[in-house]
């Protein structure tokens, strides 16, 4: 009888960079009795198209993590990546070029510039590049989010929800590598936060784009594909396909696990 021939699967390659990394990451504020550690040598990688949450207690150094990976903060020790290019080799000009082309912000407090439009606080990042925006791109963000009737509007003029759509569709316009959003739901009704993490949710899914969101909030991670943990400044979980009631007993366990510690 001859032997069945072996199955050798296709030549696909080498799998795909992360958009983002970091090894050994550490953030040491103070100094002496003062001291204290933010990040304690923290391994992380952020794969392309997937919708990462950063969650844990009060003081873990998650809005540390986000900050350091975002080239926002400068690290102690250990060393980040942007796709293949390290934070730490560049100078002061071409790490505000990486931010402003390859990364996209979302902060709780929208950072719109008043004086603008929304449709100008949305090219605005591409603007100061001298950058044309890619229009069928920049109208599926805008149309995406709903905001084509609000363009000409000043923040003023728009609800706490509009703003961060419009905060979300800046982030968007240039394509960037990644998008860091820092409690992006903070300062909205509950509505107008589900809208937003909607939003984020679908540009993951039907727009190839990669989020690392920051959040305190189960209902928020749930969106996420999948969630980090963070206790003391070190990556100490990790859950994949969360559910609101999933994390919140993750979430749960940690606050038990700390007054044991205080116990002791």
């Amino acid at each position: 009888m001859t032997a069945a021939p072996l199955l050798v699967p296709p030549d696909l390659g080498p799998p795909a960079a992360p958009a983002a990394h970091g090894l050994g990451l550490t953030k040491v504020y103070g100094a002496g009795d003062t001291r204290v550690v933010a990040l304690d040598h923290v391994d992380v990688s952020f794969p392309r198209g997937r919708f990462t949450a950063i969650m844990g207690p009060s003081g873990s150094g998650k809005s540390t993590l986000m900050h350091c990976m975002a080239g926002l903060d400068a690290l102690t020790e250990g060393r980040a990546w942007i796709g293949d290019t390290e934070l730490s080799g560049l100078n002061d000009k071409h790490l505000t070029a990486l931010r402003r082309d390859q990364v996209g912000f979302v902060f709780q407090t929208f950072n719109l510039l008043p004086t603008l439009s929304a449709l100008e606080n949305i090219t605005l990042p591409l603007d100061i590049a001298g950058r044309k925006p890619d229009q069928l791109w920049l109208d599926t963000v805008v149309d995406e989010l709903g905001l084509r009737p609000r363009l000409a509007h000043r923040p003023g003029e728009l609800s706490g929800g509009q703003q961060q759509r419009v905060a979300c569709a800046r982030a968007l316009a240039s394509r960037p590598a990644i998008i860091f959003a820092d409690e992006p739901t903070g300062n909205l009704d509950r509505k107008s936060g589900s809208d937003v993490l909607a939003f984020l949710r679908r540009s993951v899914r039907d727009m190839g784009q990669t989020v690392v969101m920051v959040t305190h909030d189960p209902g928020a991670a749930a969106y996420a594909d999948r969630v980090l943990f963070l206790a003391d400044g070190r990556l100490v979980d990790e859950m994949a396909e969360p559910t609101a009631e999933r994390v919140l007993e993750r979430m749960k366990a940690f606050e038990a696990e700390q007054r044991e510690t205080a116990v002791l």
